[in-house]
């Protein structure tokens, strides 16, 4: 019998990396969301509505019926415990572990650089960037990625042959990493799990998209 799940919002803009992690990770799971245009230009995250379901004042915000969950690693692990079948939830706690250290590593080691890259190359305009500041993010990533090229090295996706929730956050900003105007480093491992990736119709629709 087929599972019947309920339609899911998810409160935050789609240009957003940390919505795109939410979002693609859905529509893997085959799960029905709507989406609701909240942050940047669209305002309504500082409102008492929105605070009152999330006080952190960020995006995304997940609304499941009557439960409701902001930090998207955090939102990705739930979808994936809730919804998942097969491979995107690894199936020990040892898996497990190593899915939730490779998302964390994401959010405490390069998501920091990887935002100032962002917003130096994107989001302000080339006469106003400060390139002693795009050097540094540029080096810092450089050796947070090369640790995930040697990692990959026998691996066709970060917890081995299938593609489980530690490559959601890592996926959404590898393409930003390649997709920015700037010289990077030749990683090949990096770059053919990246490639793999890119393949998947959900990715495609929910992460690459034009950086603004």
């Amino acid at each position: 019998m087929k599972r019947i799940f309920p339609v899911l919002q998810v409160l935050g803009r789609p240009n957003f990396v940390n919505v795109q992690k939410v979002m693609w990770c859905a529509a893997e799971l085959g799960l029905e969301c709507e989406r609701m245009d909240v942050g940047g230009a669209f305002g309504g995250n500082d409102g008492i509505e929105y605070l009152a379901r999330n006080p952190n004042g960020k995006i995304p915000t997940l609304i499941d019926g009557d439960y409701v969950l902001w930090e998207s690693n955090a939102i990705v692990r739930y979808l994936c415990e809730q919804y998942a079948s097969g491979h995107w939830l690894p199936d020990t706690a040892q898996k497990r572990g190593h899915a939730n250290q490779w998302m964390d590593w994401y959010q405490t080691a390069l998501h920091k650089p990887m935002t100032v890259l962002f917003w130096q190359l994107i989001r302000t305009q080339p006469e106003r960037r400060d390139l002693v500041a795009i050097e540094a993010a540029v080096a810092e990533c450089t050796l947070f990625w090369t640790m995930l090229d040697q990692h990959l090295q026998q691996r066709s996706y970060i917890l081995g042959e299938h593609l489980t929730m530690a490559d959601i956050p890592l996926g959404c900003a590898a393409y930003r990493w390649h997709s920015m105007g700037f010289e990077r480093p030749e990683l090949s491992n990096l770059r053919a799990w990246w490639s793999r990736i890119c393949m998947r119709s959900a990715y495609r629709a929910h992460v690459m998209l034009p950086l603004t």
